[in-house]
């Protein structure tokens, strides 16, 4: 993958990013609406000096800034081989498809040898041929429409060059797992479809291109085959973005720690099922087998109790015998590894479940006998599934190592990094030395006049009877103030159903609430309704951008400290206390700012905008440490009296 440019030369490559980014430059001309901002000049000019001189510049840049064209104007100026990852598939697809097409076509006008791009997901967003096959043969298993969705997703196979289920005729998603394949379930090679598979070719395009986006999930991925010994699913780059960079610590310790679920088993014995009826048949042991597994998982998941339960592992592991049924899925799975062993040379699918079987053996043995002192064992048990994680105490010691190994120049930004004034506690969860470069840049927007910080009085403590009932009889007074939409965002669920149940009795205007309809669904129907009220918990606390009037207030029913029973955060300050530190100063009060941050940052997303913030939790004004959270929010006016949200609508209405 080598760039048709070449690097700028040292001490040139700021200037002209400030240049093209500034008045009068290429993307100003070229990109109809653009105007030059200041924190845009700033960030510009120091992502550029990071690339010059190969360094890290982690950067905080407020909504408003425009931090996308700030970082790619100088990757694509520099001319070097980047990998810019983002925190979600849509925020991949907006970059891809919309905003780097524009900055390389403003800055390359006339180039006879345009930056080649690519856009790269993991091989589960991409259609496979040979699963599409067996699903035309097969037909619909569950229900008759699933034969409309085949036949639609074998039209478009014929005519579609990326294969991305993002582009897929409406309805095709809803038979996703039986037209894709997971890495697990992937044949490789040995498909038939091999030589016309999407994943590969989208990978072959990534390794050939200059600037490739990916998403955080398949960056730590490749990192974790790369750990293993496998090929590297993306190339070596020069440079590389992380943008949405608040995300990378959560998901690091995903992709650095290990998972065994109820899913993954049962969608081997499908797989061996589907598998010994056309390339075995003729062995019995091997039904068998996979009926000693289905029942060891049926087995496990009734010893981790009813209902949905996240917990610490030595919590079920003897009392309530969730240890010993452990060791019986791994014995029922190592049995299968063995039969499928005796036949795997039969086709390419007994070889992939034998595979699977081993790894999938090797994992519950992990689990169970962690070989790292540091590793946080816990399970979450849910509907009829469940998950057994291994998730390690610091991610920062193995993420520094990764990053040294992958690139010389490093952007992490994002518009929530900081805590007050400060990067410790971002750096530290990820490792990066105190000598980092760091730069913070507020929000261009008009705060002071726009918006309006509400902290209600006359509430108990969240943990005090009636509180909750209190936090919707204060909303209720906002909503009715408030001419356009409002968020409710809750840190439970269990207050999610008391609002839902206490509102749809009282409201007067629509209602809708997470896990009612699909998340897009909902915003699509609350941007439509332009007076919704919309009821969520954590998905909707980051990542949702709704403009104007549609979202007018935002209410956040607490200060989103951990779950006391979150067993890794348990784990986490059970070990910085063994130091000698302050688990609240260095965990949960960093981690909850920052996610108040994010919930915040849902109100102003638009020069125009406007709107009131409430944060019912009185602990915001009562506690020494709600000075922290105030300093960590924009500038916006506070008060404590619901006559001043009435009275901040009268001024200045939407129709003005």
């Amino acid at each position: 993958m080598a760039g048709e440019g070449s690097p700028a030369e040292a001490g040139a490559l700021a200037d002209r990013a400030v240049a093209e980014l500034d008045a009068g430059g290429a993307v100003s001309r070229a990109v109809e609406g653009f105007a030059p901002r200041s924190g845009q000049l700033r960030l510009g000019a120091a992502v550029a000096e990071a690339l010059e001189q190969d360094e890290m510049l982690v950067a905080e840049a407020g909504t408003g800034i425009g931090k996308t064209y700030a970082y790619l104007v100088p990757i694509l100026l520099d001319g070097r081989q980047a990998i810019i990852s983002t925190g979600t598939r849509t925020l991949q697809d907006q970059l891809f498809h919309r905003d780097l097409p524009r900055v390389r076509a403003a800055l390359q006008q006339g180039s006879e040898q345009p930056m080649r791009l690519a856009l790269l997901k993991g091989r589960a967003n991409y259609l496979c041929r040979y699963r599409l096959q067996r699903a035309e043969a097969e037909g619909p298993l569950t229900a008759p429409e699933e034969a409309d969705r085949i036949r639609a997703a074998a039209e478009w196979a014929q005519w579609t060059d990326s294969g991305d289920l993002a582009e897929a005729p409406a309805g095709v998603e809803a038979i996703a797992e039986r037209i894709t394949a997971t890495p697990e379930r992937c044949l490789g090679q040995s498909c038939p479809a091999y030589d016309t598979c999407f994943f590969y070719e989208a990978r072959r395009r990534a390794h050939e291109a200059d600037v490739v986006v990916v998403n955080h999930h398949l960056l730590l991925a490749d990192w974790a085959v790369k750990d293993a010994g496998y090929g590297a699913v993306l190339p070596q780059a020069e440079a590389v973005v992380l943008d949405e960079a608040h995300l990378l610590p959560d998901t690091a310790a995903r992709f650095f720690g290990h998972t065994v679920s109820a899913r993954a088993v049962r969608e081997l014995l499908r797989d061996t099922r589907s598998a010994d009826q056309r390339e075995a048949g003729d062995m019995p042991a091997l039904p068998r087998a996979v009926d000693a597994v289905e029942a060891a998982v049926a087995g496990l998941r009734q010893a981790l109790g009813a209902g949905d339960q996240r917990g610490a592992w030595h919590e079920v592991a003897e009392q309530a015998g969730a240890d010993a049924a452990a060791a019986e899925l791994r014995r029922g799975v190592a049995e299968l590894e063995r039969v499928l062993g005796a036949i795997a040379e039969r086709g390419p699918e007994l070889e992939a479940c034998h595979r699977r079987a081993r790894e999938l053996s090797e994992g519950l043995a992990r689990f169970r006998e962690p070989e790292d002192a540091y590793e946080v064992q816990w399970f979450e048990a849910r509907g009829r599934g469940f998950g057994l994680h291994l998730t390690p105490l610091d991610v920062g010691t193995p993420f520094r190592r990764r990053m040294a190994r992958e690139a010389a120049a490093w952007v992490l930004v994002s518009a929530t990094l900081t805590v007050g004034d400060s990067f410790a506690a971002f750096r530290r969860r990820l490792g990066l030395p105190e000598s980092v470069r760091t730069l913070q840049l507020p929000s261009p927007f008009d705060y002071a006049n726009r918006s309006l910080l509400y902290c209600p009085t006359g509430l108990p403590l969240p943990n005090q009877t009636g509180y909750d009932q209190g936090v919707i009889e204060r909303a209720l007074t906002v909503i009715e103030a408030t001419p356009g939409g409002v968020f409710l965002l809750f840190t439970s669920h269990r207050a999610l159903r008391l609002a839902r149940e206490r509102l749809r009795e009282q409201l007067d205007r629509p209602l809708l609430v997470q896990g009612e309809a699909p998340q897009g669904r909902l915003l699509e129907a609350f941007a439509e309704a332009g007076n919704a009220v919309l009821l969520g918990t954590a998905s909707f606390w980051q990542g949702v951008d709704v403009r104007g009037a549609a979202l007018s207030a935002v209410i956040i029913d607490r200060l989103p400290f951990a779950a006391p029973g979150d067993p890794v955060t348990a784990a986490r300050q059970r070990a910085v206390a063994d130091a000698g530190g302050s688990a609240f100063r260095e965990i949960l009060l960093p981690e909850a700012v920052l996610a108040l941050k994010q919930g915040a940052g849902r109100l102003i997303r638009d020069e125009a905008d406007r709107g009131v913030l409430m944060i019912a939790d009185p602990r915001l004004i009562g506690k020494g440490y709600g000075r922290l959270f105030r300093d960590s929010l924009p500038a916006m006016p506070l008060t404590r009296d619901a006559a001043d949200v009435r009275a901040f609508w009268e001024a200045q209405p939407w129709t003005s």
